[in-house]
């Protein structure tokens, strides 16, 4: 069982405000894992407190970003000698599948991390430029101040790091509140980051719902507000932190388009896509959900995403021979299941899935890998989120109109052209309004900016910019000669 017994409140285990407790549920046996406390309002005022002491009289802000980086490779260490328990207890508490957990959660976040310190040590922190008149400007980037940091649980280290990373190594301090339906995914970050040691007040971690959230964000201690989470919860959070002039930084929802151009293969598409669009059982804010194929190959295109679903083994998250595990809880399993009834009569084609359990499965919040064909951009099956593993194929004539259904959508997060021209593929995603793509693949670069246009949000996380957006920028003229 994942027992704790206490938060991890300014660099400190201390026993929580209340005797709330969060219950973590296995999402493959319905059974319970284990517990944390759950954070209240009373826990975030003391983490913001210490935060604020740490910052605003403490020696992190205003240590030497060598030694930031140093405290920061400590941390990256003691994660990966733990990488293998951690992949466990990933896909324990979430139900991400074990082979997921792996890439795609530990060995991601290890990389990323790797990334940022290595865009730290080159990153100008402080440099001189000539001005206008002649004489020298000092440009500094200084620490944000106190941040904020709310992260959802389909990736919780990877979202985590992306944000805490780059917080710390421009020396900001840091609140940092888990989701509940992986709390104790949360709160062994804190015993990694115990090892790093890090100065009282810098790291807090506080497992809690949205009563906490909405707590943290209009808390007037905070400085930045850092969220990955939904569309809907990211516009609530920007209303409140615009009434405070706050900074904030959002990574929201998406619906990304892959663009199948006439001369792919739709074989290695499928095999693409079976990654790109199926990644965490579908419950990726990036998944290519909406294939757009040409009417010339759509059949072979249909044909080819089905054969690739109907091999998919899908069963408990810790055996690595099933790709497909469960949704993270029973609601999630309902939501899923509601759009897959919803698309039955909206009209679309049901070509391979459908609602119900998969064969074999008794229990377990589990939905059946689906694919949909004949599907209209306006069914709301291809308008909106639905974060499990459902595939819409939306026919197209001509490559104008792929590039208008690709961008007509409320979001703009990532997409994919797959082509046998890499240069063709190129073309077509310079026309396309989202944050990230790939030419017959889809990956997050981490020396790259990530984030994404319209509804996908605000600001950009990884490479040099994803530093910047934990800094603010400061002029200091100097007098000639």
């Amino acid at each position: 069982m994942l027992e704790y017994k206490e938060l991890y409140i300014g660099g400190r285990w201390t026993a929580p405000a209340t005797d709330r407790r969060i219950r973590v549920v296995s999402p493959h046996s319905e059974q319970p894992v284990g517990s944390t406390p759950e954070a209240t309002a009373a826990d975030v005022d003391r983490a913001v407190a210490a935060a604020r002491r740490a910052f605003d009289d403490g020696p992190w802000p205003r240590t030497d970003p060598a030694e930031r980086i140093a405290a920061v490779r400590r941390f990256a260490d003691a994660y990966l000698d733990r990488q293998e328990e951690l992949a466990g207890l990933i896909s324990t508490e979430m139900g991400a599948p074990l082979w997921f957990s792996h890439v795609g959660q530990v060995g991601a976040t290890a990389m990323a991390t790797e990334a940022f310190l290595l865009a730290a040590a080159t990153h100008p922190w402080e440099e001189r430029r000539v001005g206008t008149f002649g004489s020298p400007v000092l440009v500094r980037r200084e620490p944000a101040g106190v941040v904020g940091v709310i992260t959802p649980w389909n990736v919780p280290h990877f979202v985590t790091l992306a944000k805490l990373v780059p917080a710390l190594l421009a020396g900001c301090t840091v609140v940092l509140k888990p989701a509940p339906e992986t709390p104790a995914s949360g709160l062994v970050l804190a015993e990694i980051l115990d090892r790093a040691g890090l100065p009282d007040g810098v790291v807090s971690v506080l497992p809690g719902g949205r009563e906490v959230g909405e707590h943290l964000v209009t808390h007037p201690g905070v400085d930045k507000i850092a969220f990955t989470g939904s569309t809907a919860a990211g516009r609530r959070i920007a209303a409140l932190c615009g009434a405070d002039l706050r900074r904030v930084t959002l990574e929201l929802g998406g619906k990304s388009a892959a663009i199948v151009l006439d001369d792919a293969d739709p074989a290695e598409v499928a095999q693409g896509l079976q990654m790109a669009s199926l990644m965490n059982s579908g419950q990726a804010c990036i998944a290519q959900s909406r294939v757009l194929a040409p009417r010339s190959r759509y059949a072979a295109v249909v044909d080819a995403l089905a054969a690739m679903v109907d091999g998919l083994s899908v069963g408990d998250p810790l055996d690595m021979a099933n790709y497909i595990g469960p949704m993270v809880a029973r609601r999630q399993q309902e939501r899923v299941g509601s759009y897959i009834e919803l698309g039955v009569r909206e009209g679309a084609r049901l070509v391979t899935g459908g609602p119900g359990m998969p064969d074999g499965l008794t229990t377990g919040w589990y939905v059946r890998p689906t694919v949909f064909a004949d599907v209209g951009n306006d069914m709301r099956i291809a308008r909106e989120e639905i974060f499990g593993p459902v595939l819409c194929v939306i026919p197209y004539d001509t490559e104008d109109e792929a590039v208008r259904i690709a961008n007509d959508s409320e979001y703009g997060l990532a997409g994919t052209v797959w082509s046998a021209e890499e240069d063709h593929g190129v073309d077509v995603a310079r026309r396309i309004r989202t944050g990230t793509l790939g030419i017959n693949q889809y990956l997050i670069d981490f020396n790259s900016p990530f984030g994404g246009f319209k509804a996908s949000g605000i600001g950009r996380e990884f490479g040099p910019e994803g530093l910047d957006g934990y800094v603010e920028l400061k002029s200091i003229a100097l007098p000639l000669g």
